[in-house]
Order: C-alpha cells, then structure tokens, then sequence
C-alpha cells in the first residue's frame, strides 16, 4: 500500500456542535441532499458511462475457508493507506436488489455506475449474505454514496456499504449482517479504521438509513474497537 496523510477524525457527526442551530442544519441538509446528485456527484464521476465489473464473494456458508475475505485487497490500483478513514451503513430501501438494479437506479441518477463500494445481497435479487465488491473499491475510486453537509468528504474519504433491503420495514437477515460484520471488521483492521468512524448513514444526512431494525448496537459490540 502506499502511504498518505491521515486525517485523524471525519467531520462532525449529527449531535456534534457546529455553531449552527438545529433549524439551519436540517436545512441545509435537506438542500445539499436534493441537489446532490447534480453537483457533488457529478463532479466526482464526470460524464456517466454505464459500469458494473465488480466482484462477486458467495455468502460465509458457501465461502472457500475464512481466507476468502482477503480478495477484498486484490485491488486493481493500490490502496493507498489513510485515504479511507471511515465506513458508512446505507440500506437500498427496497426489499428487492441487486448490484445490477441498483447501478441501474444510480446511473439514472447521472452517476457513472453503482455508487456503493460495497453491496450485501438479501437472497432477492441478489444471494443471501452475498457480498458485490464494486468497480470504485477494485479501482479505488470515490463513492456517490452520501449527501449532506458533509457529503463530499464522506463520498472522498469513507467506504460506501450499503445492504438490500428497507430497514425502515423489515429486519435484516442473519447471513447479511454476518457478511457486514466480517467485511467491516477486515477493512478496520487492515485500514486502520476505528470503531468510532464506522457510522450510519443516518448520522451525517438527513435520512433513516438503514433503517431502526438495523441492530445497531448488536453491531457495534462486534466492530474492533482498537484496529
């Protein structure tokens, strides 16, 4: 990997103090979400071009040993070290999803494919506990993946996960959320990247992603608290 400056902590997460009165950040976040997807977006992709060739690991019961995991490093640009810093949770909102529907849904966003470096299939649409290794983490590249006040550095600097499924409706299942667990805790060991910087998406843009039956605190007694 090469080596690079890391900044030691993301922006301000919502409840942080920013100066800025509750009315003004619900405000601006609610602008900078609806205009997001022709401005920030935009500049991080350039003119869109249809793109999904990604990777594809079967859930952990069918997985080749725990090694498997490690093809997550088998980039194709180098990882630079302190240019990811931080993890963000999405959920896809539907019940139903595929990398490929969702690439589809994003580039008719005007991205230039599928947003996420990450996606965790539900078994419909996509295999249960399947985990999509997209093109911007095989080549390195910035997300599209979060809007807010501070979209543009979490899109920049954070990894993009998201997992099928409405979590405003329905729980995940048991084969994702130990695909999500074993996925997050590699790239924070290998990253560097601590517990306190793998968020929700909840937490910096005005939205409920992933949703209040993501068991977020089941979650985090999992994460590595010191990688």
């Amino acid at each position: 990997m090469k080596s690079g400056h890391r900044r030691s902590t993301p922006p301000a997460q919502k409840g942080d103090s920013s100066g800025l009165s509750r009315s003004q950040i619900v405000w601006m976040a609610l602008v900078l979400a609806m205009t997001a997807v022709g401005g920030t977006f935009w500049i991080l992709d350039g003119s869109p071009a249809p793109r999904l060739n990604g990777l594809r690991l079967p859930a952990l019961v069918a997985a080749a040993g725990p090694s498997s995991i490690e093809r997550l490093y088998d980039t194709r640009e180098p990882i630079t070290q302190g240019q990811w810093q931080a993890i963000v949770i999405h959920h896809s909102g539907s019940s139903y999803g595929s990398p490929e529907s969702i690439d589809k849904q994003h580039r008719g966003m005007n991205l230039s494919g599928l947003g996420y470096h990450f996606v965790i299939g539900n078994g419909n649409g996509a295999g249960d506990g399947e985990l999509h290794v997209g093109y911007r983490w095989l080549d390195q590249l910035p997300g599209a993946h979060t809007t807010g006040q501070y979209g543009d550095w979490y899109n920049r600097n954070a990894i993009g996960i998201c997992l099928v499924g409405d979590g405003d409706r329905h729980a995940y299942t048991d084969a994702q959320l130990a695909r999500l667990v074993q996925t997050v805790t590699s790239l924070q060991r290998r990253l560097g990247i601590p517990a306190d910087h793998v968020i929700l998406h909840r937490d910096v843009s005005n939205t409920t992603s992933p949703g209040p039956y993501f068991p977020e605190a089941a979650f985090r007694e999992q994460l590595i608290q010191a990688p």
